[in-house]
């Protein structure tokens, strides 16, 4: 036999317990604002949209929060996630440099997504909570919620950003089988939602507005709450699970890390990955590089400022520090939706901050083609968003080979791409274009940042 391949744990392997970076951190997160009194929240301003088991995972800071076994029992269906050896991918690329990747594609919906909607599900369920709103962007986290909805007989209603909603009608088809209701934002449903379209009937719509109208919705019924599927502190808890399992799979492998690549949009799947290891420096461990990659047509960590915004583009959210482009900033189209969010998740945007990760952009052209090699030497098609990881860590790849460097490399593959093969298409047409985002537009948005008191 040659060398091992896939790394894989037994059902009972799976970790028991989240792992919270807060406990970790040098320097404590800033507060969250009050959208209306810019002072700081407390878990009465949440329970609106949120049942209080989440609210205190939110704020919590104990470094470990038990996963319910209830949770832990739907999870077995698609965990423990196989890690990878790409020994093809190793070869193609003339690199001395060991790569290993984390394959979140296995689960029913395809990408790392049920690993936060099936426990926020649950603890909605025990609140009593009958229906859910959300929003989407390429649909994975719309898809998975409505998974999650469906093991629970909640009600979910998800807002998916139009331009998505046209690119991607089967992510729409498997909302539905699920049994969750679809509706293009924005749309005419919402008192928001009407004010977009009155401006611009053709508006391409962005997570920022999808947040708002589903937002809207969750207030009104006090059977209603909002789920979020990323950027929130106990969204990227429940995500660790991802990180957690690769350490144990790496000791299998007699192998760690020198660097963890993955791609970043609101920042829940790179958390996930990345922040069982950065917890693990922290505590004395080695200390890899974490490097999170973006896209070059919403730079929120390379381009973005670091501040107080709203997570909406209606204000209705409460505020919180981290690296934005504006609440008002709508990027362009291109095609990994799932990345298309003005803000960074006030966690990773502190990392960032404290010196504890990189960030890098790069181009969506570039990223089809990393994904392309990808799928032809691994089989697995990437996600658009997961094209980010898999360009990040072929250049880390490249470059070890340039420094004659034989570095560990391991990256988050956060999904598959079997619902965005419209997308491969124009790209083998010569059609996917490096969409590009206003300089002006940029300016303008982080002009009408929020002014908070100093200091916070």
């Amino acid at each position: 036999m040659s060398q091992q391949t896939k790394f894989l744990l037994e059902e009972s392997q799976m970790p028991k317990f989240w792992y919270n970076l807060q406990a970790d951190l040098p320097k404590p997160l800033p507060v969250v604002l009050h959208p209306g009194t810019m002072q700081p929240v407390g878990p009465a301003d949440l329970a609106p949209l949120f049942p209080m088991e989440l609210i205190l995972q939110e704020v919590s800071t104990e470094r470990e929060i038990e996963i319910p076994e209830p949770v832990r029992e739907v999870y077995q269906l698609w965990r423990p996630a196989p890690l990878y050896r790409a020994h093809r991918l190793e070869k193609a690329l003339g690199t001395p440099a060991k790569i290993y990747y984390k394959y979140e594609g296995v689960s029913p919906a395809g990408s790392h997504k049920p690993n936060t909607a099936v426990p926020q599900a649950f603890f909605n369920k025990q609140a009593g909570t009958k229906r859910l709103v959300t929003e989407t962007g390429a649909g994975q986290w719309g898809t998975s919620l409505s998974f999650a909805g469906s093991l629970y007989d909640m009600q979910v209603e998800v807002f998916q950003v139009r331009v998505s909603y046209d690119q991607k009608p089967y992510r729409r088809a498997v909302m539905e089988t699920y049994g969750a209701r679809c509706v293009a934002s924005p749309s005419n449903e919402t008192v928001y939602g009407r004010s977009v379209l009155a401006k611009n009937p053709d508006h391409p719509g962005s997570l920022g507005i999808a947040i708002s109208e589903a937002v809207e919705l969750a207030v009104q019924r006090d059977d209603t709450k909002y789920a979020l599927g990323s950027v929130l502190n106990h969204v990227l808890m429940h995500q660790t699970i991802i990180g957690l399992e690769a350490m144990k799979q790496m000791e299998m492998a007699n192998a760690w890390p020198d660097v963890v690549v993955g791609c970043t949009g609101g920042g829940s799947n790179f958390a996930g990955i990345a922040f069982p290891f950065i917890g693990h420096g922290l505590r004395g461990g080695a200390k890899p590089r974490m490097v999170a990659v973006e896209p070059a047509a919403c730079p929120s960590l390379t381009r973005g400022k670091y501040a107080y915004d709203f997570g909406d583009t209606g204000h209705m959210t409460p505020l919180t520090k981290m690296h934005t482009l504006g609440s008002q900033f709508t990027p362009p189209g291109f095609h990994a939706g799932g990345l298309r969010y003005h803000g960074m998740a006030p966690m990773v945007s502190h990392c960032k901050e404290l010196g504890l990760i990189e960030a890098v952009a790069y181009n969506q052209v570039e990223c089809f083609e990393a994904g392309v090699l990808f799928a032809r030497c691994e089989g697995i098609v990437p996600a658009p968003e997961a094209n980010h990881a898999v360009k990040g860590a072929i250049v880390e790849a490249m470059r070890c080979k340039a420094e004659g460097k034989a570095e560990t490399i391991l990256f988050n593959l956060c999904g598959h791409g079997h619902f965005d093969m419209v997308a491969y298409q124009k790209y083998f047409a010569g059609e996917l274009t490096d969409e590009k985002y206003a300089e002006s537009e940029l300016a303008m948005a982080l002009a009408g940042l929020p002014s908070v008191p100093e200091p916070l």
